[in-house]
């Protein structure tokens, strides 16, 4: 049973998980692009993950950890872990909401703000790279492609 399932696996056909599985081509282009956007950003000391996030607080103010998570299309662990750096080195706040004590807000901090600003020329410059190789009117079509995606529901573990 193994051996046939192993089997399966390793003929190359267009239905063969190894060559139409959605989650795999999905995670190599996103492990490609985000270090690329690391590599770019690393001169001010950030990586994608918190450029993102103090780009959505910039232009959101003061949010809740669960809205921020749901913004971002993350879960709220993975926010909060990528949110301690961050307010170690000052960037961002986090602190009990004053309306209900169990949530947490999140704002950014004004050397959050200047981290932001450094970061932007360097996140425009391989935003640039990208849409020249790639085709400026491609990456507009996969970038609403993704966001279709997210905008389906499919959650099959929330069922």
């Amino acid at each position: 049973m193994v051996e046939k399932a192993l089997e399966e696996i390793m003929t190359a056909t267009p239905t063969n998980p190894a060559h139409a599985c959605n989650n795999l081509a999905l995670r190599k282009a996103a492990r490609y692009l985000g270090a690329t956007y690391d590599k770019a950003l690393a001169p001010v000391g950030l990586r994608a993950t918190q450029f993102s996030i103090l780009q959505k607080l910039s232009a959101h103010g003061d949010v809740t950890i669960s809205s921020l998570a749901e913004m971002i299309a993350m879960d709220r662990t993975t926010l909060a872990t990528n949110l301690k750096p961050l307010a170690r080195e000052g960037l961002v706040t986090v602190e009990p909401s004053a309306a209900d004590r169990r949530a947490r807000i999140v704002t950014i901090t004004p050397d959050g703000l200047s981290r932001l600003k450094a970061a932007l020329p360097l996140w425009k410059a391989v935003q640039a790279q990208f849409e020249e190789k790639f085709g400026a009117d491609e990456a507009a079509r996969l970038r609403a492609s993704l966001e279709a995606v997210l905008d389906t529901g499919f959650k099959p573990w929330a069922e």
